[in-house]
């Protein structure tokens, strides 16, 4: 017992051993992929900032932080099938299922390790991830800062430069210049504006970083020459019309990196950890609630009570004119004067108006709030989702590697990255659902797990039970029989024959099995359409072409050693007869009593067993012509022939008789 247990803690360490340096490697390759996919993103971020190398490693720290969390899964699911399979190469595996070891313990090791990696997860996105979020959402917004002159957009006024609004048509980022300019620079008071016109120029940054040098050319200054007056009298203000080839101005701006509170970002879903994320939502919840009830107690109930008749100073007149006549409005509308028509109409179609407005405006508050509450409780079940993914992506990888038996970076990467894929497609489909509301926040972010796990589960028992998941064979079988193609004969002839064909006994029997064949297909009429009951409910199995099938296979079983090419030919051209397609979909009675009772399926198997019947009909025809054939080569090349004499002779004695 000591021995064993010695053993089985030697298995052990040998198979973390072989998993954990492969985790390792495979870690940091991800995580790299991932850190360049990052980079991609935010690469205008970075080039030209004059960037120091203590930010950029800030920069590249942050990132790495929050892509850990979903580095883990597809680590473990590209370790588990590499390790795995290449104790299936090697034939380790092998070798410790001989040894009584089932596939659930030799994973047990790794399971526990996978665990724990799963924890080290949820650590990762309630810790250092939301720290992480923060400062590099904070630092990301203060590069933006950074050089101005490489934010300017096309098409837009930009007013991120003090005192300026700039207006760029063009832009060419490789050699620096900027097209088609309007420039408004507001002075010390309104009365003091500038618009510059130019057709291209450039911004950038002084040495010392404290200015831009913005140089225009081939432009136009307009400039108000008096900053003082009547703002009514425009028409005697006088104004200054400067055109210049080249002009460079200066412009005050602290270039330097200035990092902002990252306090700023506290309200971002990604930015707080579980507990904060909870009362997040409880506090979006009451103020969702509380709106609702604003919104009707003001303006609903509120504008249904103001506009009742009570209260004006006209109500008491006009109670008096419809007190007679019927409670309605086109009537009580008709009594009214028409000074006082006009005036109600008015004021009730300002309050609609206003009702509307007010509306329209809680409506997207709701939205809004509506939005974040649901971006709450995404990332809430994320921080789950995605640690419980590292042992969904394990139980995928480590079958699937002891079911393909093939090691190293080739076959693995790329079914690595086909269930990652297949992964990252489900749960962005879900977030994305969840974001715009059209799909329950659980529902949504456990879509990708409710998908995966199966097919982990799945794996993991048809590896522990040795079944061939990826037999084409077994595939190329099962599609062949539902699709109802067959496969052809392949008599070969032989090299050595041990023992000729009886051919003289051999042609009576094929007569009669041809016989044989045109009196089932007399007897049975298998082109009419077949008794829906007697398909499903009443099944009776056709004996007779069993019968017919075991003698076919016996007769070609004998033939097959002949040395005659016409005759081997011949038996290729037979078809397989399936004995039992033409009278039942399955064998199970059961089953084909369920299938008969629901009727849509149950008449597309009906009209699929009446193909079968034809083709049997077409086999049977095919059979006996196949049959005549032989029997005339048989008759032709293989018996002996009589003389004409004998056959006068006997023709004679048996017309004699």
């Amino acid at each position: 017992m000591a021995a064993t247990m010695k053993i089985i803690k030697k298995l052990d360490i040998f198979i973390l051993k072989q998993f954990c340096l492969l985790f390792a490697g495979t870690f940091f390759i991800v995580l790299f992929i991932f850190m360049m996919q990052f980079l991609w993103k935010w690469v205008d971020e970075l080039i030209g900032k004059g960037l120091s190398l203590d930010v950029l490693g800030r920069f590249f720290f942050y990132a790495a932080m929050t892509l850990v969390p979903g580095s883990f899964p597809l680590a473990l699911l590209l370790a588990s099938l590499i390790s795995f399979g290449n104790l299936g190469e090697r034939l380790e595996l092998l070798a410790m299922k001989s040894a009584g070891i089932p596939l659930v313990r030799i994973l047990r090791p790794v399971i526990v390790f996978s665990v724990f990696v799963a924890f080290g997860s949820f650590y990762f996105q309630n810790v250092v991830s939301p720290e992480s979020s923060k400062q590099l959402a904070a630092l990301i917004y203060s590069m933006r800062q950074k050089s101005p002159e490489l934010e300017i957009p096309e098409g837009v006024f930009y007013n991120e430069i003090p005192g300026y609004n700039l207006f760029v048509e063009h832009k060419d980022t490789e050699k620096g210049m900027l097209y088609g300019i309007m420039i408004y620079n507001q002075g010390a008071s309104f009365d003091d504006t500038q618009v510059v016109l130019a057709d291209s120029g450039r911004l950038q940054s002084t040495a010392d970083q404290k200015h831009l040098q913005l140089t225009l050319y081939d432009g136009q200054r307009f400039r108000n020459m008096q900053n003082t007056g009547s703002a009514m009298d425009r028409t005697t203000v006088p104004y200054m019309r400067e055109t210049f080839k080249s002009e460079v101005d200066l412009i005050p701006f602290d270039n330097s990196l200035d990092l902002m509170d990252a306090s700023l970002f506290d309200n971002d879903a990604r930015t707080k950890d579980l507990k904060m994320l909870t009362r997040g939502i409880d506090s979006l919840r009451s103020a969702l609630d509380s709106t609702g009830r604003d919104q009707y107690m003001q303006y609903s109930y509120s504008f249904l009570l103001h506009t009742r008749l009570e209260g004006r100073k006209d109500s008491a007149m006009l109670r008096n004119r419809v007190a007679t006549q019927p409670r309605n409005l086109d009537t009580v509308y008709a009594h009214i004067p028409d000074e006082v028509r006009g005036k109600i109409a008015s004021s009730a179609l300002d309050r609609a108006n206003s009702g509307q407005q007010q509306t329209s405006m809680m409506a997207e508050i709701s939205t809004f709030n509506n939005r974040v509450l649901r971006t709450h409780q995404l990332e809430r079940h994320k921080k789950f989702t995605l640690s419980l993914a590292c042992i969904v992506f394990f139980f995928i990888g480590a079958p699937l590697g002891a079911i393909i038996r093939k090691g190293g970076l080739g076959l693995p990467v790329v079914v690595s990255v086909i269930i990652f894929i297949l992964y990252y497609i489900v749960n962005h489909f879900g977030e994305v659902m969840v974001k715009n509301g059209t799909m329950d926040p659980v529902f949504g972010s456990w879509l990708s797990t409710m998908v995966l796990a199966p097919i982990g589960g799945w794996l993991t028992w048809k590896s522990n039970q040795d079944s061939a998941v990826f037999n084409w064979e077994g595939y190329q079988r099962f599609f062949r029989r539902f699709l109802g193609l067959r496969q052809h004969r392949n008599i070969a002839m032989k090299e050595v024959i041990m023992e000729d064909p009886d051919y003289e006994r051999l042609l009576p029997e094929l007569q009669q099995f041809s016989a044989d064949c045109s009196t089932y297909v007399q007897q049975r009429r298998l082109y009419q359409i077949p008794n829906y009951f007697r398909v499903f409910f009443r099944y009776e199995p056709d004996t007779v072409v069993m019968e017919l099938c075991e003698r076919l296979e016996a007769l070609i079983l004998e033939l097959a050693n002949s040395s005659d090419i016409f005759i081997l030919s011949t038996l290729n051209d037979m078809p397989i007869v399936a004995p039992d397609a033409h009278t039942r979909p399955f064998r199970n009675a059961r089953r084909n009593m369920i299938v008969g009772v629901l009727f849509p399926i149950g008449i597309i198997l009906w009209i699929r067993i009446w193909r079968y019947r034809l083709r049997l009909w077409r086999d049977m025809e095919q059979l006996q012509k196949q049959v005549g054939f032989i029997c005339q080569r048989i008759v032709k090349e293989h018996l002996p022939q009589k003389p004409a004499a004998e056959t006068i002779v006997e023709t004679e004695e048996t017309n004699s008789l």
